[in-house]
């Protein structure tokens, strides 16, 4: 009776944190949604800002493309940062991405566009954080 007892508070437990789990990653998203400025009238413009995980092994942009304003965001007037997690292959093209924070509605296009961009070759392949703020 005890062991089976002990399987019940373990799985509760293991559903417990699951759930809190889950419960933290979602607030970062809620506040960005929250958090999201309105404002209107001004042509679209996105700015780049690039950091890197590695100093040392900086990479250089060979050729990037700018992501298309949503028209949706457009319609909403909507304006963000995206960051991106970039694992750069050594050919230089784009080999995965991982979304780290920003709008929905602004993330699709900045990945849409980072997909295209391509680095300088290099030895091995890297990982690049990069920032693209768009601004109505």
């Amino acid at each position: 009776m005890d062991r089976n007892y002990a399987n019940r508070v373990k799985k509760l437990s293991l559903s417990v944190r699951r759930r809190a789990a889950t419960a933290l990653l979602a607030l970062p998203l809620g506040g960005i949604l929250l958090g999201m400025t309105v404002m209107g009238g001004a042509a679209f413009s996105p700015s780049f800002s690039l950091a890197q995980e590695q100093p040392e092994a900086k990479r250089k942009i060979v050729n990037k493309v700018v992501p298309v304003y949503p028209e949706l965001a457009n319609k909403m007037q909507i304006r963000g940062t995206v960051k991106v997690e970039v694992v750069v292959a050594p050919n230089g093209k784009v080999k995965s991405t991982a979304v780290l924070g920003g709008s929905p509605v602004l993330v699709k296009a900045a990945v849409d566009a980072i997909e295209k961009w391509k680095w300088a070759p290099a030895p091995q392949e890297t990982k690049e954080l990069l920032e693209l703020n768009f601004h109505p």
